[in-house]
């Protein structure tokens, strides 16, 4: 199997695909490679190389090819750098595809590539990770053109919000399958230890309430809107901290160092989540559209932050009986933070019965059934004069 990457950077969807990727590797029935289309990605004021990303090392690591058209292009938000690929470019992808069975798309905009003509043709089961298929350029246009033209077989919905969004945008029901986003539950646990080390590292108190922003520097997650929420916090707890972390959370972003108060701690791109999100009592989340099943929330709760959500994608089912769903107002969403930290063992009394609902496992077993189907009624096609 092939999976094709828009490239290597910072985001939830690719951290599950490659998750995904790995977990089906470990199963053995599988083989997988991946084609990226960058080499390097300018994002959220980030210049993001694939082989300094935690996703493309652990690929690797566990014996998966990639590969690279070579592209390095700044990205907008949803939407690929360009549409047009040169002859060389075909080439490499022609040959990738050949000594594939199934294409694995994460996301719809690699399928601009597919839909090149002249390439071999291999059923596309595509993964979709947004909840707003309109808001992502000409990304939605050329999923719509690839299921017109019978490649794409099946599509992998990260949640209900997501299978209900791209209905509407007029994705026939019967390709929309919904696998639930899953995380390590063995890496994401509470963990007191690593818990005190975290605080340490930053020189913030044991005892300190601590509220965590996980998320790209980028306007679907309304960092404003968190930064004025955490200002007022921070006014009402003068022991209280805040933590941002994610591609242009950092004093590089001239823009956002602007913002920043005293007790805010810039982090960036982090690779142990699991300490950073153990080490505090809330995992916040702002955003206004696009989420889907944020892996923040779930990786949070799993470690005993309480989460505090907006209501967007699948955000309050996800939290419901764990956390707290807010209007995207700063007075509610601080008055939720401070609740959150003063019944937080009331919110984690329940999670130990909650955990195998996001498991890793779970999801994992649900792709390698699906594309054990796909990859079937494919032979069984290749096959005619077997079924009669």
């Amino acid at each position: 199997m092939l999976s094709l990457y828009e490239g290597f950077f910072s985001g939830g969807a690719r951290i599950v695909h490659s998750d995904v990727l790995l977990g089906l590797v470990e199963g053995g029935r599988q083989r997988h490679r991946v084609l990226s289309l960058h080499s390097e990605v300018h994002r959220e004021t980030t210049a993001q190389h694939m082989r300094d990303d935690p996703c493309y090392r652990s690929l690797t690591g566990a014996g998966i090819d990639i590969t690279s058209l070579g592209r390095t292009a700044p990205l907008t938000d949803g939407t690929l750098a360009a549409s047009a690929f040169t002859g060389p470019e075909l080439a490499d992808t022609a040959r990738a595809l050949a000594g594939a069975d199934v294409i694995l798309s994460l996301k719809e905009q690699p399928l601009a590539l597919l839909n090149q003509a002249g390439l071999p043709r291999r059923p596309i089961v595509v993964c979709l990770h947004r909840s707003d298929p309109e808001n992502q350029g000409p990304a939605l246009d050329a999923l719509r053109t690839a299921i017109a033209d019978g490649k794409v077989v099946a599509c992998v919905c990260c949640a209900d919000s997501t299978r209900d969004a791209y209905a509407a945008a007029g994705i026939p029901a019967d390709l929309l399958h919904v696998i639930p986003n899953g995380v390590d539950l063995l890496r994401f646990r509470p963990d007191p230890v690593a818990r005190l080390a975290f605080r340490r590292s930053l020189g913030i108190p044991a005892t300190a309430p601590v509220v965590v922003f996980a998320a790209r520097y980028a306007p679907m997650k309304n960092v404003p809107l968190f930064l004025r929420a955490a200002r007022t916090w921070l006014a009402r707890e003068p022991t209280g901290h805040v933590v941002m972390c994610g591609a242009g959370m950092t004093e590089a972003n001239g823009a956002l160092r602007a913002e920043v108060t005293d007790r805010v701690h810039l982090l960036g791109v982090r690779r142990d989540m699991e300490a950073v999100y153990a080490g505090s009592d809330v995992v916040a989340l702002t955003s206004s559209s696009g989420e889907a099943a944020p892996l923040c929330l779930i990786e949070g709760m799993m470690c005993d932050a309480v989460p505090v959500t907006t209501d967007v994608g699948d955000s309050a089912s996800i939290v419901a009986g764990h956390g707290i769903v807010t209007p995207a107002d700063p007075a509610a969403i601080v008055t939720a933070w401070s609740a959150a930290v003063t019944h937080r063992a009331h919110y984690t009394a329940t999670l130990p019965r909650a955990r195998e609902r996001f498991s890793r496992t779970r999801m994992i077993a649900s792709y390698a059934a699906l594309l054990d189907t796909v990859t079937t009624e494919t032979r069984d096609e290749l096959r005619p004069g077997l079924s009669g």
